[in-house]
């Protein structure tokens, strides 16, 4: 907040206080900041220094860039390291000795950064990991932009990486000074180059004496270990990569391929730092510079630490190389050149998806990529199609949170099926030839698996999203004066209170929300339609307000549980209160029928040989419902966005109108067990029509579509050809299921939109690229 809001905060926190005789516990904002800034915990200050150039210049004329001082802020990664470590937070999230990791199959699988075998002579190895990337902070005054650099350590969890929980800091922040016409000058980019690695060298000069020597230090388990550092992964983009490395545009960063020879299909030698510093010596700039793509005036800071390869700790870039690149820059606009077609807007709404993109994003690429197969299918060739499905399943499971043998032996396959496949795109004459470096980057994605595990928490991802919070948010809520070191200031303040509350933590003085009252369980509740007034009346459920944000997945901490779904708390204003009105809004004459046959079940679902239904004996009942028109889904769900426990929420709608629109009526899965034969590990589909009436679909084949790896299903019907619906158990929904109409050979009319997806067409695919949870159930 500014200090005004806080200021006013505080005074109608006082005006409340005022009948009590009591005050808050801060008279003001200056109070508050002395407050945060006395707290010991999480303490560690911002340093500066400045650099400048100091080689040759000219007598006459110097260019400004020669003349400048560049300044950086940075803390001192080695405290930062220090206070990862004395974190309790990552008491059950951390591994201090490198491990390797099996299947009950006794097969490897690769997954945190940690599960790797070096050498650390009886010490803890602490790599830091380090993410770098320019963000710009305002566009409309002029293009403020900043340079942060972010720190991890390889030891925690993916999950606590991905979810920052102050496993990724701000480590450095600096203001590049750049102009459009210094952008084309050889020099001047040279120069900032070597700033910036002059820079690192500096920042992580602190970490380098305990590369060889061990430090002492306190951990989350309480315990003091032998610590030896050595510098870990670096995260960044493809720009960024080339600052690094000193290499030009168009090279690759991991291989010798020359960059007119990155067809990607065939095997590559790799980049090594003495092969590097060997050719500098050797060969003149030009031969460097033309046959190797290597700037030879750029010397990178890793040259400073102790057996460390740049080449080596540079990571493919999931975002950049595959999302944004292969997928939409590539793919995507190849297809757009050889056909338009309007069927992605009629795909129903999912958590997560939008349907019209005026500027790309990664979010909306990742969006598109999870309905793009099939509005594609029958307007294009063949072979596209295998090749957008062989392309999808390579990017769902390098972005999966473990990943096995088996797995990488998958990756290597649809690897080569989308190099065979997507020649269609040549002999259709829409591309001449495929020399793509991030088509080419594929290759080494496997290799990379091997040596640190799973990677969707070790992608520029990270970093950009930790902009917001260490970036975007400060400045925003700076006065734009000098905003520098109020957002400096900000971030010591967020780091502090980060620290001390992980301290009142792991000293219990903390209550979970669910040990609050929450204002309405707890009271007297004089309204007769009210739920929990009712406990012996038959709910069907949901989440009243209903809001944009409400759509997309919330991310919460564990604990790790398979799957849990929660009805709403509040029930539907208006509509029917009876079991005899919701049978008329239902157009379900045999409803109450429905009811008895739910609670014949529920009675005698432990009994191994359970007695035939008959309606004139099962118990009846027609007295007061609840309508709830959604629930909320807790899921596993650990190769998407999610909490520390790899837990995710999604809500379900079943709703007469959603957001002041039409009606939408979600698909959910439906545990089953072993009564179902089909694909999906005994899980059914069905769509709600209010929580907890379903109308079921039915698997037309017991194996997916060859074309595209998908489930085809259909909706179920009675032989008298009523549609197949009943009641089901809220424990039977496992979560949230997406599909997508089989759209067949036709281009659909302009005025289909996705609230007429499910009503219609009558066959459907399971979407498995609605997300990686529903790409590894189904």
């Amino acid at each position: 907040m500014s200090t005004g809001q806080i200021n006013t905060l505080l005074d109608l926190w006082a005006a409340t206080l005022i009948k009590h005789q009591d005050s808050p516990p801060f008279t003001g904002h200056w109070d508050l900041y002395e407050t945060i800034d006395s707290t010991p915990l999480g303490n560690v200050t911002w340093e500066t220094f400045s650099m400048s150039y100091n080689g040759e210049k000219p007598a006459n004329n110097v260019p400004p860039q020669m003349a400048a001082k560049y300044n950086m802020w940075f803390c001192d990664p080695h405290l930062l390291v220090h206070h990862m470590l004395s974190n309790p937070d990552f008491t059950m999230e951390i591994k201090y000795v490198p491990y390797q990791d099996y299947t009950n199959e006794d097969k490897c699988c690769y997954k945190n950064f940690f599960s790797e075998d070096p050498e650390t002579h009886g010490s803890a190895f602490v790599p830091p990991i380090v993410g770098s990337n320019k963000t710009t902070v305002s566009v409309a005054t002029g293009h403020t932009e900043y340079h942060p650099l972010y720190l991890s350590i390889g030891n925690i969890f993916n999950g606590v990486q991905r979810t920052h929980h102050n496993g990724v800091v701000l480590v450095g922040l600096a203001i590049p000074k750049s102009t459009k016409e210094h952008l084309e000058d050889k020099d001047f980019c040279n120069l900032h180059c070597q700033i910036f690695h002059s820079s690192l060298t500096k920042i992580f000069d602190s970490v380098k004496p305990n590369m060889t020597i061990p430090n002492v230090v306190h951990c989350p388990d309480s315990h003091y270990w032998h610590v030896i550092y050595g510098l870990g992964l670096y995260i960044a983009n493809y720009p960024e990569q080339l600052v690094l490395l000193g290499v030009v545009q168009n090279w690759c960063p991991k291989c010798l391929n020359h960059r007119r020879n990155l067809k990607g299909d065939g095997p590559s030698l790799l980049w090594c730092r003495e092969h590097t510093n060997l050719l500098i010596q050797e060969l003149k700039h030009a031969n460097l510079w033309y046959d190797y793509g290597i700037i030879q005036e750029v010397m990178p800071f890793i040259n400073d630490f102790p057996q460390v390869d740049i080449h080596e700790l540079l990571l493919p870039d999931l975002l950049h190389q595959i999302i944004k690149g292969t997928f939409k820059d590539h793919l995507v606009d190849w297809v757009e050149d050889y056909l338009y077609s309007n069927r992605i807007a009629a795909v129903a709404p999912f958590a997560a998806r939008q349907h019209s993109f005026k500027q790309w994003t990664g979010d909306d690429s990742k969006a598109l990529m999870k309905v793009y197969l099939p509005a594609i299918k029958g307007h294009v060739p063949q072979d596209v199609v295998h090749t957008f499905s062989a392309f999808l399943d390579f990017c769902y499971i390098v972005r999966q949170d473990m990943i096995t043998e088996d797995d990488l032996i998958q990756l290597q396959d649809v690897l080569d099926w989308f190099h065979q496949y997507h020649k269609i795109f040549k002999t259709m004459g829409v591309v001449l030839g495929f020399s793509f470096l991030r088509q080419h980057s594929l290759n080494h994605y496997s290799l990379m698996i091997r040596l640190y595990g799973a990677l969707n928490s070790l992608c520029s991802s990270i970093t950009e999203s930790k902009h917001i919070k260490a970036v975007k948010e400060p400045w925003h809520h700076s006065n734009r004066y000098k905003a520098l070191g109020q957002m400096l200031l900000t971030n010591q303040h967020l780091n502090k209170i980060a620290a001390a509350q992980s301290d009142f933590d792991a000293c219990g003085n903390h209550k979970s929300l669910d040990d609050y009252d929450d204002g309405d369980n707890n009271n007297d509740n004089e309204n007769d339609d009210a739920p929990q007034a009712h406990l012996n009346h038959l709910c069907v459920n949901e989440l009243q307000n209903q809001t944009a944000e409400g759509d997309a997945a919330n991310v919460i901490d564990g604990p790790t549980v398979q799957a849990h779904v929660e009805l709403a708390v509040m029930p539907m204003l208006g509509g029917a209160h009876d079991v005899s009105a919701l049978m008329h809004d239902l157009k379900l004459p045999n409803f109450p029928t429905m009811i008895q046959q739910f609670l014949h079940n529920q009675l005698h679902i432990t009994d191994h040989e359970p007695p035939k239904f008959d309606p004139a004996t099962a118990p009846a009942f027609m007295g007061r419902v609840f309508v709830f028109s959604s629930a909320a889904a807790s899921f596993y769900a650990p190769s998407d966005l999610s909490g520390t426990g790899g837990m995710q929420r999604k809500h379900i709608q079943a709703t007469t109108s959603w957001q002041g629109g039409p009606a939408r009526n979600d698909c959910i899965f439906v545990s089953m067990n072993d009564k179902v034969n089909c694909g999906l590990d005994g899980l059914a589909i069905v769509r709600v029509l209010h929580f907890l009436v379903v109308h079921w679909f039915a698997y037309i084949t017991d194996s997916w579509d060859p074309d595209t790896g998908m489930y085809l299903i259909t909706s179920s019907s009675h032989d008298d050809g009523t549609p197949d619906i009943s009641i089901i158990h809220i424990d039977c929904i496992f979560c949230a299921a997406h599909l997508i109409p089989l759209y067949g050979a036709n281009f659909l009319p302009h005025e289909i939109g996705p609230h007429d997806s499910y009503n219609m067409f009558h066959a459907f695919y399971v979407n498995k690229y609605a997300d990686h949870h529903a790409f590894e159930v189904a």
